[in-house]
């Protein structure tokens, strides 16, 4: 029998992973506006340095506070459906922004603008992780962090060479592309056969894997395993999160959506034009943003290239090890240079080569592993509350190393605070050798096993034990 063709996964999984775009577009926006609105004035009203600095990082507290809320909301209403309620409030966001009169209406315009990329982060996730063959889960999974750099990159590309009110319109229709596309994707076949629309799911599941695909066997496992969550006694979600299985998958979740943060790379892409300009380099902040948008798009091409192969492990101890190397680089470079300015003239090259390093390391394996892994390790019955803890755990990490990056270097020095990054780096290095499972071509059920203590072997090799 026919197997099928694997493209409408890759629209579907594209079309889901667009709304991170968007919320890329908003977080790239940030850097080039910043002079058009506080030194040019091009809102027309005053905005101070520190303003700023709330209108920048009210979009993560936006994103951080609508993350647990999400969770449920996708259980209740759908995948599909959740997405495309989050439209209208995006475009209310964006409209706050075109038009704002005081900074006021910017600050709640960006808050909006973080709570609808926040929902997308735990939403997308899932639906990508849900509507893929397991043996293309790791692409299409990562499938959400290739759109989110790619965001940033437009937002960088359209912020260098266009004026406030273009940029500004240019980023609000991109949720009104999302919507139009999303519109004739299907729901999930796993939360239709969780509510008992069986027949809808499997119209789902054979739009997804091609008319003429045998889909028996997947369609029989989805509905075995959701019969298995109905028929489970009823407990509230507090509960069913308490199971130990479910507390060490949470674990690992938020251990590696912290350690994405934590390790800096908000750090260097917010502060990335000022390193490149403290170098004493000829390259432009506008160029250094550019080029650094570039290498995240370029890298995670590589990672959403070879993660299915690779497997997951490997890609997060490759990215730990290079992440550490290339923060000690500039810790020792900016510790010299504070030390001895002259001493480091002709070491400008170390701080920019350190920068590109940490990007293209940081994209094959802790940018898109956290989200991929939050979406895998949890069963159906928990999956939507517990991505959205470990989405909540990103984004108020987001806001608090974006919120201190600038008190460290200030009062300790760069070079200090890097070597922080370094440590961080270290243990996420060790944590992932240790306590991260490999997830990749295993079913839920296999990665079950493999959390509750098993060695997570497939089914068909168990039968030949």
């Amino acid at each position: 029998m026919s197997k099928g063709s694997v493209l409408p996964q890759y629209i579907a999984g594209l079309s889901a992973s667009f709304g991170a775009l968007c919320m890329g577009a908003s977080i790239g926006w940030s850097s080039p506006v910043e002079n058009m609105i506080t030194v040019n004035t091009e809102y027309g009203f005053p905005i101070s340095s520190s303003q700023f600095g709330w209108v920048s990082s009210l979009l993560t507290l936006g994103a951080t506070v609508i993350c647990i809320p999400i969770g449920f909301a996708i259980d209740w209403i759908g995948r599909r459906p959740t997405m495309l309620a989050l439209i209208p409030p995006y475009m209310v966001g964006w409209v706050l922004m075109l038009f704002a009169k005081n900074v006021t209406m910017l600050y709640f315009g960006r808050f909006i603008l973080g709570m609808c990329g926040g929902a997308f982060c735990v939403t997308a996730p899932m639906y990508c992780t849900e509507i893929t063959a397991t043996a293309l889960r790791g692409t299409i999974g990562s499938f959400f962090q290739l759109l989110i750099v790619s965001g940033v990159l437009y937002g960088y590309l359209v912020g260098a060479f266009l004026p406030l009110l273009t940029i500004n319109i240019l980023c609000a229709i991109l949720p009104v592309i999302f919507a139009i596309i999303h519109f004739f994707m299907p729901e999930s076949p796993v939360y239709l056969a969780m509510k008992g629309r069986n027949d809808d799911a499997a119209k789902a599941l054979q739009w997804l894997r091609g008319k003429d695909a045998d889909i028996d066997d997947e369609l029989k496992e989805i509905l075995e395993e959701s019969q298995k969550q109905i028929d489970m006694p009823q407990v509230n979600i507090l509960s069913s999160l308490r199971r130990p299985i479910v507390l060490k998958g949470l674990g690992i979740a938020v251990l590696l959506q912290v350690f994405q943060q934590w390790t800096g790379i908000n750090a260097v892409l917010f502060y990335s034009a000022s390193i490149f300009e403290d170098t004493g380099s000829d390259i432009s902040g506008s160029d250094a943003t550019l080029i650094i948008g570039v290498t995240q798009v370029t890298s995670t091409l590589v990672a959403v290239a070879i993660i299915d192969k690779a497997g997951r492990r490997i890609l997060l101890l490759i990215s730990g090890v290079l992440m550490a190397v290339s923060t000690a680089l500039m810790g020792v470079y900016f510790q010299l240079k504070e030390n001895d300015p002259a001493s480091m003239d002709n070491f400008g090259w170390l701080p920019i080569s350190s920068i590109c390093i940490f990007i293209i390391f940081f994209s094959i394996g802790f940018g898109p592993v956290p989200w991929l892994v939050m979406a895998e390790l949890f069963s159906e019955d928990v999956k939507s509350v517990a991505g959205s803890i470990a989405g909540t755990s990103n984004w108020l990490s987001a806001f608090v190393v974006t919120l201190l990056f600038p008190i460290l270097k200030s009062s300790i020095g760069p070079g200090p605070t890097f070597w922080i990054f370094t440590a961080i780096a270290v243990i996420a290095f060790f944590y992932s050798l240790f306590f991260v499972p490999e997830t990749k071509g295993k079913t839920i059920i296999e990665i079950q096993d493999l959390l509750s203590g098993g060695k997570g072997v497939k089914s068909d090799d168990k039968s030949q034990t």
